[in-house]
């Protein structure tokens, strides 16, 4: 079994990069459909789950992999329970037994001795907000100032979570064996690089 983790900043391209390797490989391709697996097994709903998990509401007291639980579990109750939920998630999907592309939720955390080759996704600013503008909903009405806030935002939750949950750093070239910036690249030609590159690994890992 192959697993393949994609991490990635937001507005980096790194889901359709996901996909289009998982396409190129014939690989199970795993993102939105861990969202609903957890929305299903705690009967909430999907929006709320993925709000929950993504917004992950760390930003409003510290939090360290050290820190105190009992503080954590009275403010953030439901939070730990979806990140309980999803970890099962993550690994009833490699319990599957079958090759597979796992887009974020710390998966190759979460998965570490199955040994996924794991991916980051980065991108500079002005390609990640020309990303953004191209997917955004026809009302949104972001100023450039506002979509970078955005953007650090978000991935400043997603670097405490790992944080909290692993105590390694989100986004630190030695935490994956394939960093890429998809800046200056065709998606297609690089997903059929780093598609070639993961086989390669896999391979000198036999």
């Amino acid at each position: 079994m192959n697993i393949i983790t994609v991490s990635r900043e937001f507005g980096s391209g790194g889901r359709e990069l996901g996909k289009r390797v998982a396409d190129l490989l014939g690989y199970d391709y795993y993102d939105s459909e861990i969202i609903s697996a957890i929305a299903k097994n705690s009967g909430l709903d999907a929006n709320y789950v993925e709000t929950t998990l993504d917004n992950h509401g760390w930003q409003d007291f510290p939090v360290s992999f050290g820190g105190t639980m009992h503080s954590v579990a009275y403010m953030q109750a439901s939070r730990i329970d979806l990140l309980v939920q999803q970890k099962k998630v993550i690994e009833g999907i490699a319990a599957l037994g079958k090759d597979c592309v796992i887009i974020g939720r710390n998966a190759d955390a979460i998965l570490k001795d199955l040994h996924p080759f794991s991916l980051f996704v980065c991108a500079d600013t002005e390609a990640k907000i020309k990303r953004c503008r191209a997917r955004a909903r026809a009302d949104e009405k972001l100023t450039d100032r506002e979509l970078v806030r955005k953007m650090k935002e978000i991935d400043k939750a997603r670097a405490r979570t790992r944080d909290f949950l692993t105590g390694s750093k989100w986004g630190q070239c030695r935490s994956y064996h394939l960093t890429v910036n998809t800046g200056d690249w065709d998606m297609k030609v690089l997903a059929k690089a780093v598609a070639q590159t993961a086989q390669d690994w896999f391979s000198s890992k036999a």
